[in-house]
């Protein structure tokens, strides 16, 4: 790629990167994460960031064409990301409850952490705005592969790796290799 293509990509993303930040709303945010890709940060409850927070990778889809979504939807709803977490391109956390994410974990591209069913299953309820909501939880060293969806009341255990693809709805151990849909236990590590 020559200077004069890398200038242009640099000022495109610098440009989108401004553009989610003063589209941002959520005014509990503690923290600051490297930003390499747009981050759009929503709602009234608490998101903190620890040190050494990657949102985004240049060589990796999506990287022109989608940004990273964070909601604390609440006033009571809380996210953390641990330090040294890195998250790929087009990543969403939308948290009506609690999600963390604990130190050293690797965010494949176009994944997804819901610790809500998003509306009530019982139709009489569908549009109430507080449906089932239980904590997410991802433990230390855990890499997530890409296109994965973890549900509400979710936890996967230190060291775990979630094959691409996966659809993770009951807990996961620690030291385990879990993959499919529904994500299930393949091999000890």
């Amino acid at each position: 790629m020559g200077i004069g293509s890398r200038i242009k990509q640099l000022c495109f993303v610098t440009f989108r990167i401004k553009k989610y930040e003063f589209l941002s709303d959520c005014k509990r945010v503690f923290g600051k994460p490297n930003l390499f890709y747009p981050l759009l940060l929503k709602g009234n409850g608490k998101i903190y960031f620890g040190t050494n927070v990657q949102i985004g990778v240049v060589s990796s889809p999506y990287f022109f064409s989608g940004y990273t979504y964070i909601e604390a939807r609440n006033e009571n709803s809380e996210i953390s990301i641990g330090n040294n977490v890195a998250i790929n391109n087009a990543f969403s956390i939308v948290c009506f409850s609690k999600v963390t994410i604990k130190d050293n974990v690797l965010i494949g591209g176009n994944c997804t952490i819901i610790d809500n069913d998003g509306h009530d299953l019982n139709s009489n309820k569908r549009n109430e705005e507080n449906p089932n909501s239980f904590p997410v939880c991802i433990g230390e060293n855990v890499f997530i592969g890409s296109n994965v969806s973890i549900l509400k009341g979710v936890e996967i255990g230190e060291n775990s790796v979630i094959g691409n693809g996966s659809v993770v709805t009951k807990n996961i151990p620690k030291n385990v290799i879990a993959a499919g849909n529904p994500a299930k236990v393949i091999r000890n590590l």
